[in-house]
């Protein structure tokens, strides 16, 4: 079966389809306990692909992920807040592209490992007092980030949460923004010169198996212990984000 499907060379056959295995096992993560799969996803990546390469696919992979779930959640999309959101992100993505084409390929990896550190043990985001106006700046800052480290995922959402939507309403309009937000990324990244081509196959497996365990996510792991899980879970991505570091020091 590993033959029928082309790989870039910059992979190999076991890795890819490690891959596509992840890609199933994180979105059944967020789906099941509400975590951040695609950091998850991202630090696993982050091990053996090539950095130049690793935050345009991972984009266009949680692109599937997240539009996927707006659409099923579409009458509870807040398209105004959405507006605002993607003027700030459209700025966001044409800076921050331009930017992230002259960084030093170890100062990204170094950054990313940071950022992954931060987002597990960091303090929680919270934002009140915000209009749409600032949204848009929330728009601009969180694309602009991600960038660079691939996930922003809980600035959008402490944004989105500020305006007092319900908990439907604040998942179809995070997801929506996340959509529209790696949409982004794939269009400047496209334009800058990435070849998303060979890797259309591994984007195309790993969205479909994403699908599939944001479908089994709740039926598998509803019984687990959460609190333990999610402990078990932060040391394995701290684990991985320490390696990135190292790694990019010693380089």
């Amino acid at each position: 079966m590993m033959e029928i499907v082309t790989f870039p060379d910059s992979l190999s056959p076991t890795i890819a389809w490690g891959f596509v295995f992840l890609s199933f096992f994180t979105s059944l993560l967020t789906a099941s306990f509400g975590l951040g799969g695609g950091a998850v996803l991202l630090a696993v990546m982050a091990q053996t692909m090539p950095v130049t390469a690793l935050i345009p696919v991972h984009g266009a992979v949680q692109t599937g992920s997240n539009l996927g779930r707006a659409l099923i959640m579409w009458p509870d999309v807040r398209w105004d807040l959405l507006r605002w959101f993607l003027l700030g992100s459209l700025v966001g993505a044409l800076i921050g592209g331009n930017l992230v084409i002259s960084l030093p390929k170890d100062l990204l990896r170094g950054l990313l490992g940071a950022f992954i550190l931060f987002s597990v043990w960091g303090a929680s985001w919270r934002i009140d007092n915000i209009n749409r106006p600032l949204l848009s700046g929330g728009g601009f800052f969180t694309t602009f980030l991600s960038m660079f480290v691939g996930v922003a995922g809980p600035l959008v959402v402490a944004f989105i949460r500020a305006f007092g939507l319900s908990s439907v309403g604040l998942v179809a309009t995070t997801a929506a923004c996340m959509a529209s937000q790696h949409i982004l990324k794939i269009v400047i990244f496209s334009l800058l010169g990435f070849a998303f081509a060979p890797y259309f196959p591994l984007i195309g497996l790993m969205i479909v198996s994403g699908f599939f365990g944001t479908l089994a996510g709740r039926k598998i792991l509803l019984k687990i212990d959460q609190k333990k899980f999610s402990f078990i879970l932060n040391i394995i991505l701290t684990v991985l984000a320490l390696r990135l570091i190292f790694t990019a020091v010693l380089d």
